[in-house]
């Protein structure tokens, strides 16, 4: 038995591997990182502890905010109907595929099928977001559309999940009503942080600590609201894009928290997302695993693919393979029907296994073969990227 005292530098050593791993491969280190999560949770190697819950859970909230603040604003109003289209139809078309099968076929109960539905609908921001960058496209029209797209297909599944199950509260309006002012006023006085000379290069990073404190307030008022903070957290990077494309100070910004994140915290949202996976409970159910991951897959191909040909026709089976990962919201939705008692461990272990394996299969696919290829840039781009560069 591993003594707990050693499970932060066991999980500091895997995740300095899944680097090393990414690099030789090629692949993104998310997806390495997720894979080196399971094979080190079902050996027993590290077990999942409060301390790294809690921090995986604000790095899906960070990597979230960081993909709102690449988003052009001018693309996002042109290309609105192309984004809108393709995340709507990338969340409904797998809900209503999902939930047909379990419950007309595999037999679930309504409200487990309603879970299913919501969780193999959803596409991963945190896992699109990090390929993207990683490989330079999330600058190009087609990352752009891509991380808008994802936005709109998770936005749908907390509204579907909150309409079905949620019960409002007064702490949910509060939670509503915190995150509409936290936006505004980020929006409108955050270059009072980022332009005052006083701070500017310093070396406690007062702008980083207050991206940090603003995403934390979602956090809390999230938890007691029964809400989401990824969603005002994704808002918040939106309107805060203006003010990191300003400047060469706010961009600078903008690079070290994305350094502070990819080297420390978004790392443990992967690897935890990979603990939570039963490989002997997956066996167990193993036809109904293949099954359920089929019918993530197809109805996402079915739901993305002819629109992606139309709209993005450079990239469209790569749109289509990345718009099909899950991790986020597929795991939220998960958690949320095991703990309200609408899912069995068994259904649970499930659901979870398609979520994860669906953010790994279809990346290491859209990575290796389907990379866009439109322009000398991204060719090179995508070259250098798979040599180590």
């Amino acid at each position: 038995m591993i003594p707990t005292e050693a499970m932060p530098l066991i999980l500091g050593i895997t995740i300095l591997i899944a680097s090393f791993i990414s690099l030789k491969l090629g692949l993104s280190v998310a997806i390495i990182e997720i894979l080196l999560g399971v094979i080190a949770g079902n050996l027993g190697i590290i077990q999942t502890q409060d301390w790294m819950i809690f921090i995986a859970s604000f790095g899906g909230i960070l990597l979230t905010f960081l993909a709102g603040t690449e988003i052009d604003a001018d693309m996002m109003r042109k290309k609105f109907k192309e984004s809108f289209l393709i995340g709507f139809f990338s969340f409904i078309i797998p809900f209503i595929g999902s939930f047909i099968f379990t419950y007309f076929v595999a037999g679930w109960s309504l409200q487990a099928a309603l879970i299913a539905g919501a969780a193999l609908s959803t596409t991963s921001l945190a896992v699109v977001y990090s390929v993207l960058v990683e490989t330079g496209l999330s600058k190009t029209d087609i990352g752009k559309i891509l991380m808008a797209s994802t936005f709109v297909t998770d936005m749908a599944t907390v509204i579907a999940l909150s309409i079905l199950f949620i019960k409002p509260t007064i702490y949910t309006a509060l939670f509503f009503v915190i995150s509409v002012i936290v936006i505004i006023l980020a929006g409108k006085f955050s270059h009072i942080v980022f332009e005052n000379p006083r701070l500017k290069d310093k070396v406690v990073e007062p702008e980083i600590k207050y991206i940090i404190v603003l995403l934390l307030i979602f956090s809390y008022f999230a938890t007691i609201g029964n809400g989401q903070a990824v969603l005002p957290a994704f808002l918040l990077g939106f309107i805060m894009s203006k003010h990191f494309k300003e400047t060469s100070c706010t961009k600078l910004v903008q690079n070290r928290l994305r350094t502070v994140s990819y080297a420390v915290i978004t790392p443990i949202f992967f690897v935890v997302g990979g603990l939570n996976v039963s490989i002997p409970l997956i066996m167990a159910a193993l036809g109904l695993f293949i099954i359920l991951f089929a019918v993530k897959i197809v109805s996402k191909f079915v739901g993305v693919y002819f629109l992606a040909k139309r709209y993005i026709p450079h990239g469209s089976m790569y749109t289509t393979l990345l718009t099909s990962t899950g991790l986020t919201f597929g795991t939220i939705a998960s958690v949320f029907g095991l703990t309200s008692g609408y899912i069995t461990h068994e259904q649970y272990s499930v659901l979870i296994g398609v979520v994860v394996a669906s953010a790994v299969i279809p990346t290491v696919i859209a990575q290796k073969w389907f990379m866009p290829k439109h322009s000398e840039d991204i060719v090179d781009i995508k070259n250098n990227f798979t040599e180590g560069k």
